[in-house]
């Protein structure tokens, strides 16, 4: 079912832009999908849409029809304008979604591997830098990502675009520190933390085995729990004048690392 929406003062608009908020996200479960390719890989890791917002002058191909059925909710069609106002892009594609968070904890996380690699992310920041981090786990084929004492939503907006919509495909856990720390000991994951006050370069210790990658803030760093967890610490070598590398970049290293080490198992 269509139903056009022309006015900026319509409701549902109203709340396409509350949801852009994390209060409102909180308080009512729901964000926001934007973008033909997020929308798709939601549809593909079983996401609950609530409803879809078009504007077929904005569609980029021509499958976006198809993608709209498979999806299968109430759908709103917008005129230019209106799109490009709720949208947080700088070129929208005409599709917009509003879906049910997904309420995974813990005890949802299967490894698919033989050998498990995980990520656990403390305490990121920046929406971009932790979309990244998703982006790079999904890559090498990790068995899920701990986003731990979050400080950015996992359903912001620019996370999910950062993600290219990795976020619906790979396992993404919120969890307490010290709880995801009890969980991968208790399955017999040896914890790697990357910290600047390792000795050992990360390309000499052996990450072939069952191991969840720790990082944490570029300004911070690990805390202390993960610091005091950690069974092997391992260090990214430095030579200009720069004392750390972005965090995104710093999890890829380590994930193609520890990928590189354990081609026979994957």
């Amino acid at each position: 079912m269509h139903n056009e929406i022309t006015s900026p003062q319509n409701p549902k608009i109203k709340q396409l832009v509350r949801l852009k908020d994390r209060k409102e996200r909180d308080e009512t479960g729901l964000f926001l999908i934007e973008g033909y390719r997020e929308i798709k890989r939601a549809v593909e890791g079983g996401v609950h849409f609530e409803s879809l917002y078009t504007c077929k002058e904005l569609f980029l191909g021509t499958n976006e029809p198809m993608l709209i059925e498979q999806v299968g909710v109430e759908t709103f069609t917008l005129p230019e304008h209106l799109f490009e106002k709720i949208s947080y892009r700088d070129r929208p594609d005409g599709l917009i979604g509003v879906a049910h968070q997904m309420q995974k904890t813990l005890k949802d996380l299967r490894p698919k591997n033989p050998v498990p690699l995980y990520v656990v992310a403390e305490s990121i920041e920046k929406p971009g830098n932790l979309g990244t981090i998703l982006r790079s786990s999904d890559a090498v084929g990790a068995d899920g990502v701990i986003v731990c004492d979050r400080c950015t939503d996992i359903y912001n907006p620019n996370v999910v675009r950062a993600s290219v919509g990795t976020l619906f495909t790979l396992p993404v856990i919120e969890a307490k520190g010290s709880d995801a720390y009890i969980w991968l000991k208790s399955h017999n994951i040896q914890v790697v933390a990357a910290t600047p006050s390792a000795t050992q370069e990360f390309t000499d210790a052996d990450l072939s085995g069952p191991v969840a990658i720790v990082i944490g803030t570029e300004q911070l760093g690990l805390s202390d729990l993960w610091m005091q967890a950690a069974d092997i610490r391992v260090q990214i070598p430095m030579r200009g004048i720069a004392d750390s590398l972005n965090v995104a970049m710093a999890t890829t290293l380590l994930l193609y690392e520890s990928l590189r080490q354990r081609k026979h198992h994957l």
